[in-house]
C-alpha cells in the first residue's frame, strides 16, 4: 500500500504519533507507525483520511483485514472498535498497573480479544514503560 506523504503528515498530526487502538506511542514501540484501514482495502475501503489511522506493529499485524469479533463476555460477535468514531475511553481503560488494557464495552472487549492488546511480550514492555514514567498516556 502506498500512502503519499502529504496523507502520511496529516495523520502523524491527527493521530500524535501513537497507535489508536492500544495508544502505544512512536517514541515507546521505536518504530514507525503503521498505517491502518479500517475498513480494510479488501472490504472496499480506502486510503483516505476517513479510513486510515496509525497502528503499531503488534495491532495492526493481528487485526488484518478483521471488522468484527468475539465478545469474550457474551460470544456476540460485534464491530471492533473504530478509532475515528468511537471514543476509546467510553471502551477502554487501563488495570490497576496501567500494562493491561480492559475492554469496558463489547466492541472494547471484542477488540481487546481479536487485536491481542494484552499479549504477553505487549504487556511486558509496558510494565518497563510504567516504571520509567513513559505510560500509560494522558
Amino acid at each position: 500500500m502506498s500512502v503519499s506523504s502529504e496523507l502520511r503528515s496529516l495523520l502523524d498530526k491527527r493521530d500524535t504519533k501513537q497507535c489508536q487502538y492500544c495508544l502505544t506511542t512512536e517514541d515507546n514501540c521505536g518504530l514507525r507507525m503503521h498505517v491502518d484501514h479500517i475498513i480494510p482495502e479488501s472490504a472496499g475501503g480506502g486510503t483516505i483520511a476517513d479510513n486510515v489511522c496509525l497502528a503499531c506493529f503488534s495491532c495492526n499485524v493481528y487485526k488484518g483485514a478483521k471488522q468484527v469479533g468475539n465478545d469474550p463476555a457474551t460470544q456476540e460477535t460485534v464491530s471492533l472498535f473504530h478509532p475515528l468514531c468511537q471514543d476509546w475511553r467510553e471502551h477502554f481503560t487501563w488495570d490497576e498497573s496501567g500494562t493491561r488494557i480492559i475492554g469496558l464495552t463489547s466492541c472494547g472487549r471484542a477488540t481487546v480479544d481479536a487485536l491481542k492488546m494484552n499479549n504477553p511480550t505487549v504487556v511486558n514492555a509496558r510494565r518497563r514503560w510504567v516504571s520509567a514514567g513513559w505510560h500509560p498516556p494522558g
